[in-house]
């Protein structure tokens, strides 16, 4: 399968789209309208999600929120009156991500004139290569026992089922073996993903990883 080149959006602002989190600079109390924050307000959310980001996607969601709070410069009650939750704070972060793959896999399979072949291996390979370092996407996609809100496993199943559909396109084009199940597929990507998480100072190589990837996915004769 040959891999073709696509741009990738930038994520989209935290909160924007309907994922059922308020948007940066406002909050709400359930089913009070969203309320614009203080400018301290705003500066200390700003910055408790750009440290959230950092963490979650090098240490997953099991860095504790005092030690985000303590790496933000803030205190606990701080945090908690902006994300009264970890799962809260987390789905505020990973939602953006990703909804960034799910754009990639429908611009790539929605493509008439494209090789469904080279779309499946496209995605594959932005996936091992943007995702792997980010341990909140594979916490995310593969579970890992987490307990996250409806909304995010909402959100990482529409994923899952694009990924099923760029592989059943290939299948039906040939380029992947037929006997390859979506749940197959998941679980490989979940081995690799686990693979390549940073733990020596000679990670291992994405490029390599897809290619015994894709080689073991080829059709049989």
């Amino acid at each position: 399968m040959r891999e073709r080149v696509i741009d990738v959006p930038e994520a989209k602002p935290v909160g924007a789209g309907p994922t059922g989190v308020e948007p940066v600079g406002a909050e709400s109390t359930g089913t009070e309208p969203a309320k614009p924050l203080r400018a301290d307000a705003r500066r200390n959310r700003d910055r408790l999600l750009q440290v959230a980001r950092e963490a979650f996607a090098v240490e997953g969601i099991a860095v504790p929120l005092d030690v985000i709070a303590r790496r933000a410069g803030v205190g606990p009650g701080t945090l908690y009156r902006h994300f009264p939750t970890k799962e809260a704070l987390f789905e505020a972060v990973v939602h953006d991500r990703l909804h960034q793959l799910i754009h990639l896999a429908r611009e790539l399979g929605g493509d008439p004139g494209g090789d469904p072949g080279a779309a499946l291996g496209t995605f594959l390979d932005h996936l091992l290569r943007e995702a792997a370092p980010k341990q909140d996407l594979v916490d995310a996609l593969v579970g890992s026992g987490i307990d996250i809100q409806d909304a995010v496993l909402a959100t990482a199943a529409v994923l899952r089922d694009e990924i099923a559909l760029l592989l059943s396109r290939a299948q039906a084009a040939g380029a992947v073996r037929a006997d390859l199940t979506p749940a197959d597929l998941m679980a490989l990507v979940s081995a690799f993903l686990h693979a390549m998480r940073p733990r020596s100072a000679t990670p291992a190589d994405p490029a390599r990883l897809l290619s015994v990837l894709l080689d073991g996915m080829a059709p049989r004769p």
